[in-house]
């Protein structure tokens, strides 16, 4: 805490507040001043002058939280007032995950699945990362986004609809080169989404050639929704550590967890591959309160889940919100063919256990991040749930985390992971993300039913030290920054 002299000025002062500050440190109590997108003052403020003042009593104050894997890309464009995520106190998200990115894009190949998930064609119209950050900060949104280069869309780029194969050493050059060009324009690395059609068939060494780019980018990291999440997790993880070995560049493992009821209990394994790995590289991972998960739909994932509940459906619109085994029966038809006539669509998939997931969550490493899937008609809840949900359920209820720890897991840990330079900390010289939220409180609303509902506990949000969300709304203010290296 500092010493502050009686006569500062500052545009915002919050007094009183429990201030959990994201390092992980033990919370105090006290103030917060915010001059401008700064912070200007932590500890005690007493005889400060502001504009405004905010009484914090029996409220913590946070970092606003940081959402490490989503697929905002175009929510952020289409949507700008962000509610979905200013309303459960995040207040930066890292798009472009899974190997799929808005940009680089070029259109006229089609939008092999999981693309879909993004939009429509005519939604991919940004052929370049400095396109589409000039569209962001035109029309900026209510939050903070950092892109990373997804590894699908550069394939689809250069490969077009031959994906199928390997990449040949030219058009590994040309995708190398387009990484580059990606990362100049401000993008924070590469991701990749192995476990997907259009990425299946590209070798470790493909990965690896295009992860060591990153190397030339100070800060640049590897983010990967990896090869297989169920019979064959370990090997999964067990790539991916060595690509990021290989590569020599921070990695993380993308919305960790051990896929399918004959997989139950395996995160013991594969926490204790990270773990060993961690000790020699920079490796972290990243995981949902949630025992479901949610993508396109495809035949590979319905075998694997013991349950199966719509989201969208192109040609089905009606069949939103439903389960596919109903689906099926309705149409005398098995279940696969359910899925294939439903096609383009989306789902949740009911296939992980709930002990695998605690001791994910609780893992050394682990950090918060929704992985939401905005538009569709019925989401998944952890769009709008994702961060007080572990507030509760974990913290509170379970006692699982402490709140410190948990806010360091979507806050200070985050930021240091991903390059966010000021971000993700309570300190003076940091720009003013912030969450104000009631810790007895604060609690997740979206349910599968009924996903698209505000959290319950979060009174104050503020991005770049404007207030975005006022207890039940959004406020419409737009003070949202494309973040770069």
């Amino acid at each position: 805490m500092n010493e502050t002299s009686a006569h500062q000025r500052c545009s915002l002062l919050v007094k009183n507040a429990r201030i959990v500050d994201g390092t992980g440190s033990p919370s105090t109590a006290g103030d917060v001043a915010v001059d401008g997108d700064r912070i200007t003052g932590v500890g005690d403020c007493t005889g400060w002058r502001a504009d405004e003042v905010i009484d914090g009593s029996g409220l913590a104050l946070a970092p606003g939280f940081i959402d490490c894997h989503t697929h905002d890309d175009r929510a952020v464009l289409a949507t700008p007032d962000m509610a979905m995520k200013v309303s459960q106190g995040v207040t930066t998200v890292v798009a472009g995950n899974c190997g799929i990115s808005l940009a680089p894009f070029e259109t006229g190949h089609g939008l092999p699945p999981p693309f879909p998930l993004l939009g429509r064609e005519e939604n991919f119209t940004f052929p370049t990362v400095s396109a589409y950050r000039d569209r962001f900060e035109r029309t900026p949104p209510a939050l903070n986004l950092a892109l990373l280069t997804g590894h699908s869309s550069l394939r689809v780029n250069v490969m077009k609809d031959d994906l199928e194969r390997a990449a040949s050493a030219d058009e590994l050059a040309d995708m190398q080169e387009r990484l580059r060009g990606a990362l100049r324009d401000g993008a924070i690395g590469l991701s990749t989404g192995l476990g997907y059609p259009p990425a299946r068939e590209a070798p470790s060494q493909e990965i690896t050639a295009l992860a060591s780019v990153l190397r030339e980018f100070d800060r640049s990291i590897y983010a990967t929704h990896m090869r297989d999440e169920g019979d064959h997790v370990l090997e999964a993880v067990e790539e991916t550590i060595e690509t990021g070995r290989a590569a020599g560049v921070q990695t993380v493992i993308s919305h960790h967890k051990c896929a399918g009821p004959k997989n139950y209990g395996r995160s013991t394994e594969t926490l204790a591959a990270i773990a060993a790995a961690r000790a020699h590289q920079r490796l972290g991972l990243d995981v949902y309160p949630y025992t479901a998960s949610s993508t396109s739909l495809l035949p590979e994932y319905v075998r694997e889940s013991e349950d199966v509940l719509i989201t969208y459906s192109d040609p089905h619109p009606d069949m939103a919100g439903r389960r596919l085994a109903d689906i099926a029966d309705e149409w005398d038809c098995e279940p696969l063919e359910a899925a294939k006539r439903l096609y383009p669509a989306g789902a949740i998939y009911f296939q992980m256990d709930e002990d695998d997931l605690k001791r994910i969550l609780s893992s050394p490493g682990a950090m918060v991040g929704s992985d939401g899937l905005p538009g569709g008609t019925k989401p998944h809840p952890r769009l709008w749930g994702t961060f007080p949900r572990v507030l509760d359920r974990y913290v509170r209820q379970q006692k699982l985390l402490d709140l410190e720890d948990a806010i360091h897991r979507m806050t200070g840990l985050t930021a240091e992971t991903f390059g966010l330079r000021d971000r993700g900390k309570i300190a003076v010289g940091a720009y003013a993300d912030l969450v104000l939220f009631d810790p007895e409180t604060v609690t997740d609303t979206a349910s599968f039913e009924e996903p698209e509902q505000p959290a319950d506990g979060i009174s104050t949000v503020f991005v770049n030290g404007v207030v975005v969300w006022g207890g039940t709304q959004p406020t419409g203010e737009r003070p949202g920054r494309f973040l770069t290296h």
